[in-house]
């Protein structure tokens, strides 16, 4: 399986289950990885034989912006659910941090796969 990856996409957004988490927005950055097969783009050399990672990362954007969810975990799955039904992938990775979650910690976070990976 061929992979497409988008790594280090940051978007502000209101996420969190505190009361003062609802009043701020806050940057993750996520990371994605997408199933695709890039050989009939590799024979062509042609765009639109390929999954453009324009409109993945303009559609993940807009939802993660808009989408003031309580958990991480939601927000993944939904991320992972828009993938899989309008690129039509056929296996994700979505990865998301949330930088400054714990005290002491770099990284906090989520990682989920779905679909069908192989």
């Amino acid at each position: 399986m061929d992979i497409i990856y988008l790594h280090g996409l940051k978007v502000d957004c209101v996420i969190g289950v505190w009361d003062w988490e609802r009043q701020i927005t806050q940057s993750l950055t996520i990371d994605l990885d997408m199933g695709f097969d890039i050989r009939p783009a590799a024979a062509s050399d042609n765009l639109a034989d390929t999954l453009s990672y324009k409109d993945v990362s303009k559609r993940v954007e807009k939802y993660v912006e808009t989408s003031e969810n309580f958990l991480v975990e939601r927000l993944a799955q939904d991320i992972a659910d828009i993938l899989l039904t309008e690129f039509e992938i056929r296996w994700c990775r979505v990865k998301i941090n949330k930088f400054g979650a714990v005290r002491g910690a770099r990284d906090v976070g989520i990682v989920i796969e779905r679909g069908e990976k192989g």
